[in-house]
């Protein structure tokens, strides 16, 4: 709530905080009431709300977008500053860019969706602009430059989607002995039949498969506390620099391996621990993750699967199985190395249905007697 003072009987001077300007001094607005005291009441009350009309009326919506992203760089690993870049430099492609933060609407973001969709962007694309935006405003309130998120209120078309479904469990075995028939024929690295049983195994990315050192097996548990970056050089240079990072999560954790899986191990340690501390690869330098991926296609290929399953989709496997064979949710969230359960059930939710369905028939038995 802003101030009021009564400079002569029936006129009324009010004082609000209107935010912030570029470099963060206070910014006050001033407004002159003839009426009484309520008239300046609610006068004070309406500039609050609309705060902060004078402090930030010439930065636009690019101009935030700007701002956001020199906020965020420091915190973003490459591939992710990457991505956000050229998200935020398609959403300055549209019309909606140039529009002043404090004019920007509902409508208008709803108008800008919809432009977006008659140009054949899918609901993946859209999304992806609207999330960036939508980060963007929100610091602009948390600065107190607007009073609400109206990208949040604007609606995000969406389709209803089944669920991408998962591997079988024969799909999985297939693609593992093809890897392993690969390796055999010395048609691919070595590591590359190890490298899918543990991303099946502990449900694993890519990345930190690829970042796994033989110092990280303790017994039969298997620590995981970072990952490969691939930074490419922006001096044209086609080889790209590997980066020994934190998890996606930035947390560790350590996962216990079956006997079968440990056995593997052991057989490559005993043959390739000596040339380097990487369990993925030979020499002083990590596997690329996306080498990883192309042993995946070539497995896949050899097992015969659908060119639609990924690399990725070993790690749904993983989690889709465990959570329908009964194990509880914060141990299968531990395991895909998720910061909450919560993400692990919106993510997997599908795979409730076969426990719950365990727990009806449990139920049931109770109530019916012996």
């Amino acid at each position: 709530m802003g101030s009021i003072r009564e400079r002569r009987p029936g006129v009324w001077e009010v004082r609000a905080f209107a935010g912030r300007d570029l470099s963060g001094r206070p910014v006050q607005v001033s407004r002159t009431v003839r009426g009484t005291k309520k008239d300046a009441q609610r006068l004070a009350a309406e500039l609050t709300l609309r705060r902060p009309t004078m402090a930030v009326a010439r930065v636009s919506v690019a101009e935030m977008l700007d701002l956001w992203a020199e906020t965020m760089r420091g915190s973003w690993a490459p591939q992710t500053e990457r991505d956000q870049i050229s998200r935020i430099r398609r959403v300055k492609d549209d019309r909606i860019a140039s529009i002043s933060l404090l004019r920007l609407s509902a409508v208008e973001v709803d108008r800008w969706h919809a432009r977006l969709a008659r140009q054949g962007l899918g609901e993946g694309a859209i999304k992806n602009r609207h999330v960036v935006l939508r980060a963007a405003v929100a610091l602009a309130v948390r600065w107190g430059w607007v009073p609400t998120n109206v990208v949040a209120v604007a609606r995000l078309g969406k389709r209803k989607t089944q669920p991408r479904g998962s591997l079988s469990d024969s799909d999985v075995r297939a693609v593992i002995a093809s890897a392993t028939g690969l390796v055999v024929d010395e048609a691919i690295e070595p590591q590359a039949a190890l490298a899918l049983r543990l991303a099946a195994v502990t449900g694993a990315r890519r990345s930190e498969l690829a970042a796994l050192r033989w110092e990280d097996l303790k017994g039969s548990r298997l620590l995981i506390d970072s990952s490969i970056v691939v930074i490419r050089p922006g001096d044209g240079s086609r080889t790209p620099i590997l980066r020994d990072d934190p998890t996606k999560t930035a947390n560790r954790r350590v996962i216990a391996l079956d006997p079968a899986t440990l056995e593997a191990l052991d057989e490559t340690r005993a043959r390739y621990a000596e040339y380097g501390p990487w369990i993925l690869a030979v020499g002083p330098s990590p596997v690329n993750p996306e080498r990883v991926s192309t042993w995946w296609r070539r497995a896949r290929q050899a097992a015969g699967l659908n060119a639609r399953w990924r690399l990725h989709d070993l790690r749904h496997w993983s989690a889709t199985v465990s959570i329908a064979g009964g194990h509880d949710l914060r141990t299968v969230a531990n395991r895909l190395g998720h910061a909450n359960p919560s993400m692990t059930l919106r993510t997997y939710a599908h795979a409730v249905e076969t426990p719950d369905a365990h727990v009806a028939a449990a139920l049931g038995r109770i109530l019916d007697g012996p």
